[in-house]
């Protein structure tokens, strides 16, 4: 990379964090749901956040100083993500399903075998929107952790023209977070069963996005 990147990629680090931290603590924000989360990480048990594409704006200062894993994918788009999470406490791991993605992959699972917490954006990095991945599924397998949906919502909306449809919301919004009902899956499904379960985790998800979006009607 060049001198000239290296210092435009710094600036959208620095600057995205800043704004992105004044954008969200200008908000008011209710939380919901995370009784249950809280539950699991008092016992140690690992989980696996799973969240839409179109949903990830608010998450790099949501979940921000918690030590979690990120699996951001090495598109542009993520590495705007990548430089705003940065040094905001995450332990970034680059990677997606139309990557390479076998060192990420073996990274998370010896984070969540530890008792560690994964996000794992659901629908990709190309989508299609809502259309759920069996990615995280496999790896909640594999490891054990627990999968915990999710998702925001803010009174006054902004939705991007994009295959996303990603959300953002105004400044001095009032906005919802929401933690879905976490679940465990059993390890010994087949891959019939595994995608029975991996509908009805995506309409679940798309549920919870509902719930959020009637919130402040």
């Amino acid at each position: 990379m060049s001198l000239l990147g290296k210092i435009r990629w710094a600036l959208v680090g620095i600057l995205g964090k800043v704004i992105l931290w004044l954008w969200a603590k200008s908000t008011r924000m209710t939380i919901l749901g995370k009784e249950e989360y809280q539950e699991l990480r008092r016992a140690g048990k690992p989980v696996i956040f799973l969240i839409w594409h179109g949903r990830i704006f608010l998450v790099p200062y949501f979940f921000r100083r918690r030590g979690i894993v990120p699996l951001v994918s090495p598109s542009e788009d993520g590495e705007i993500a990548a430089r705003i999470m940065d040094k905001w406490g995450y332990r970034i791991i680059r990677g997606s399903g139309s990557h390479a993605i076998i060192k990420a992959w073996n990274y998370m699972k010896r984070e969540l075998q530890k008792g560690g917490e994964v996000i794992i954006v659901s629908d990709g990095p190309r989508g299609p929107n809502r259309k759920m991945k069996l990615g995280g599924l496999k790896l909640a397998q594999e490891s054990g952790a627990y999968l915990v949906p999710f998702t925001f919502s803010t009174s006054r909306k902004k939705i991007l023209r994009s295959w996303d449809n990603f959300l953002m919301f105004y400044p001095f919004s009032k906005v919802v977070a929401i933690y879905g009902r976490p679940f465990l899956l059993d390890s010994t499904l087949k891959e019939d069963e595994l995608e029975r379960e991996r509908q009805k985790i995506e309409s679940l998800m798309i549920q919870l996005d509902e719930r959020a979006d009637r919130y402040y009607d």
